[in-house]
């Protein structure tokens, strides 16, 4: 039997090393990449599977090897860490059948079943109810689920003091000598220097991009670095970041560094109760006297409800008025814990860009109703169907909204 299966896997191997895409169409491609990524984490579950009983019966020592999970690194040419990872993860699995089936037939990767397992640890019934979210979205929606699943089993002050102590910075010359760091900051330092780096980054972005765009009809041509940062995000994300250390930057003028969503009665109260969310839009809960505390900021923006959905801000004409786009930056009540992509299945939440579902041009409400936001791949797509569709040749007449 063992035999059996080790000349199936070899003789799949051999088919994959011949494989040639010149030879087949688009369509037949797009299959085959969709079935080989199932079987890519079938194999992995196996594999991890496999080195679990292996260690269990010392056949890694017979190979030289100490440690299971060093053997496993070595034969998968990855890292002891990672290793250790996945087999504390198939351990972790046998007491989720649900997760673990899965896994094994290929419906999740390995770092989605790490981060259920993890969440199950902290959670407990949880790993059940995210299943679904990691078999149809995203690792980064999945994490981001995770993650919000975890902190609010913590108290918003046992979160905060943790998040302060967690805080972090490191630096240090790289193989080419410059300087490289990383480090954490609590939300409610670290959410307003990103998004005003954002802000810089993007401005930086639009220069270079329209500096290049001259350049291309025929006005003074760009040195060579020029437009490598124009192709280059991360590197002008760099300049920005040396901008605002030094100028602190010019910012946003109409959007705000920190966004705290409150209830009311929390806010008026000193404290939340169970139901009453306390939370930094992209940073998650805090303790309401925090948010009276950050309250002093001129930076800030608060926005105190009461639960109920935002729906009767609307007006003709594109320009979008201060608190509709504080209200499109919430995503959905009672949470209002940021927005991604509208389109299913894109998990994109940075740079994101308001639609409007029925254009302006074709009569469409600049209204909460009629706005969602889309990343800008898929908003290139959206305007190119309705320019398609006949809905941008000219303005019919305004509708009041419903």
């Amino acid at each position: 039997m063992a035999e059996g299966l080790v000349e199936l896997v070899r003789a799949f191997r051999a088919a994959v090393v011949a494989f040639d895409p010149g030879v087949y169409s688009g369509e037949d491609c797009a299959v085959l990449v969709e079935e080989l990524a199932t079987a890519e984490k079938a194999c992995v579950a196996a594999r991890v599977r496999a080195a679990a009983r292996a260690g269990s019966c010392g056949a890694h020592r017979e190979r030289g090897f100490a440690d299971v999970s060093d053997w496993l690194a070595r034969a998968s040419g990855s890292s002891s860490g990672s290793a250790k990872a996945a087999l504390d993860t198939a351990a972790a699995l046998q007491e989720q059948p649900e997760v673990k089936a899965a896994l094994e037939a290929g419906e999740l990767s390995m770092a989605q079943a790490q981060e259920l397992a993890k969440t199950e640890a902290s959670c407990p019934g949880s790993a059940a109810s995210l299943l679904g979210v990691a078999k149809e979205r995203g690792l980064k929606t999945l994490k981001e689920q995770a993650r919000d699943r975890r902190v609010r089993m913590m108290s918003p002050e046992e979160l905060h003091a943790s998040q302060h102590r967690a805080r972090a910075f490191r630096y240090w010359r790289t193989a080419l000598g410059t300087v490289g760091f990383s480090g954490e900051l609590p939300p409610e330092t670290g959410l307003p220097i990103m998004n005003r780096l954002d802000a810089e980054t993007d401005r930086l972005w639009k220069q270079a991009h329209c500096d290049v765009r001259g350049a291309a009809a025929g006005e003074a041509m760009l040195p060579t670095e020029s437009v490598s940062a124009a192709e280059r995000r991360s590197a002008l994300a760099a300049d920005a970041f040396v901008r605002l250390v030094e100028t602190g930057g010019k910012g946003k003028a109409h959007s705000a560094d920190l966004v705290i969503v409150c209830d009311l009665q929390a806010y008026r109260r000193g404290h939340a109760h169970d139901g009453e969310p306390c939370h930094l839009v992209g940073g998650g809960p805090i303790p309401v006297s925090s948010a009276r505390e950050l309250g002093k900021d001129a930076f800030l923006k608060a926005v105190l409800h009461t639960g109920t959905e935002i729906h009767t801000i609307a007006h003709f004409g594109r320009k979008t008025s201060a608190v509709l786009r504080t209200a499109l930056t919430l995503g959905a009540p009672p949470l209002f814990n940021g927005i991604t992509c509208a389109v299913e299945g894109c998990d994109r939440s940075y740079h994101l860009e308001q639609d409007h579902f029925d254009p302006v041009a074709n009569g469409g409400l600049t209204s909460i109703y009629n706005m969602g936001p889309k990343c800008k791949p898929h908003h290139r797509v959206k305007t190119e169907q309705d320019r398609k569709a006949g809905l941008l040749r000219g303005k019919r007449r305004r509708r009041p909204p419903p």
